[in-house]
């Protein structure tokens, strides 16, 4: 550990891994809450009901704040592809800086440009063209998200071209866009996004109504968000298993590690599944494990016997590492099936009539259930996130760039600097953020509040 702490190349995964994982944290509530703000002024506009009006205006400052920090806590990683992974850059620009330049023109702009609409032009636009303009800030933040994933899906699977003397040749530009990761990975995040801020609507709604303040006005937004997760969630974890699957095809190392699968399974014998287990690699396996035969076998290949190439197929200079992937996936996983069960026992409780406004604040069991899950939305999402990045190692480009040619030659002394910098940065950053999401959550909605007389019912 000493020797990674002055190793210059460590410091800069170690500092580019901080920053995206905190970057992350805002795009995951603005996309997700945009979809839910979409569903709101639908309603209102339905309906005619001023309450959804108030949930659209009461959330619509939530996402204004995730926005705000989510722009600034981005900047600095575009700056690292300069500094931290010249190399990389020259190596993957013809088509990397192509992607990235599409996300800022194309999504963040359009995002940014209507944004100030959806958030101020209230009385000032008719609600057909504002609930337009939020629309379009729904549609730009996922295309936001589509961009990012479809550049580090490249990084996984390379597509589109070809490497000639060290860098990438771009020869089929949407072939490189649509390389064979990018729509189960765009859509497994994407999901992601919707999940983790449903789950932080309804935690807020679920603290509302824990305290019994305005106990009618937020279970409308705790019942549409759990009837939007009923949806969401068995559907994240399909699309999950279809990424398994794909993963299991095109990047056999990282499944491999992430299941701390030593041995190829023989033919006509299942792999087995590791609930539990401690790597050993100096020795090639498992210190100790807890084993479920052929599940492994089911989960990769759906057949039982299928084969699952194991981590001693792979020249170890090849294999990652195995820790970290092994028990993110587990925590990842694991939250997921919480998230499902938790939205069954809601709808369990709402058709047994638990969930009326008289009774729903002594249901204190199921309303702290979804305030604690409020923040593990975002917990698995970095486990996810973790297994698909560290499972990439040791390569930048999968088979075609290792991450230690990637880097830039810097002194150490320079990263920890950096490094510094970001974590005083960072650490400021989301105190302000709690800072201004507590006056929001004190203030409550303003009920007083009248919307624009076109869309009151009957007007």
């Amino acid at each position: 550990m000493t020797d990674a702490l002055s190793d210059p190349v460590f410091l800069s995964r170690l500092q580019f891994a901080a920053t995206t994982m905190f970057h992350i944290l805002w795009p995951l509530t603005t996309i997700g809450l945009s979809v839910f703000l979409v569903a709101l002024e639908a309603l209102w506009l339905g309906t005619g009901d001023p309450d959804y009006y108030r949930h659209c205006r009461f959330w619509a400052r939530i996402f204004a704040v995730g926005f705000a920090v989510g722009v600034v806590s981005g900047i600095p990683l575009e700056f690292q592809f300069g500094t931290n992974w010249a190399p990389f850059s020259v190596a993957a620009g013809n088509f990397f800086g192509q992607v990235l330049s599409f996300e800022g023109a194309m999504a963040f702009m359009l995002e940014s440009a209507f944004l100030s609409i959806m958030l101020f032009g209230w009385k000032r636009v008719g609600p057909w063209a504002h609930f337009l303009s939020t629309v379009l800030v729904c549609f730009a933040a996922s295309l936001s998200a589509f961009w990012i994933m479809a550049a580090n899906s490249w990084m996984q699977t390379p597509a589109g071209g070809r490497f000639v003397d060290g860098v990438f040749q771009l020869e089929d530009f949407w072939a490189a866009v649509f390389n064979p990761d990018t729509v189960i990975s765009f859509s497994h995040m994407w999901l992601a996004c919707l999940q983790t801020s449903l789950f932080l609507a309804g935690g807020v709604s679920a603290f509302y109504i824990w305290r019994g303040r305005h106990t009618a006005f937020f279970l409308r937004s705790f019942s549409l968000a759990a009837a939007m997760v009923l949806v969401v969630a068995p559907l994240q974890a399909l699309v999950g298993d279809t990424s398994g699957v794909h993963i299991g095809k095109l990047q056999p190392a990282k499944v491999a590690a992430i299941e701390s699968h030593w041995e190829t399974n023989k033919p006509g014998e299942g792999a087995s599944w590791n609930i539990v287990a401690w790597p050993d690699p100096e020795n090639e396996r498992n210190a100790f494990e807890i084993r479920v035969p052929y599940v492994l076998s089911l989960l990769i290949t759906h057949t039982p016997t299928g084969t699952v190439p194991g981590l001693k197929d792979f020249p170890k200079e090849d294999r990652p590492p195995i820790v970290i992937p092994f028990y993110a996936f587990r925590a990842m996983v694991g939250i997921g099936f919480a998230m499902v069960a938790l939205a069954l026992v809601t709808v369990w409780a709402w058709r047994k009539g638990l969930l009326a406004p008289d009774g729903a604040p002594r249901r204190k069991l199921l309303l702290g259930a979804w305030m604690a899950m409020a923040p593990l939305g975002y917990v698995a999402t970095e486990m996810g996130w973790a297994t698909r990045e560290v499972g990439r190692q040791p390569w930048v480009i999968h088979g075609l760039l290792r991450t230690s040619d990637g880097a830039s030659i810097l002194p150490a002394e320079a990263v920890w600097t950096s490094l510094a910098m970001y974590g005083a940065v960072y650490t400021i950053l989301p105190l302000m953020a709690l800072w201004f999401f507590g006056k929001i959550l004190a203030k409550g909605p303003d009920l007083t509040l009248q919307p624009p007389a076109a869309a009151r019912k009957g007007a």
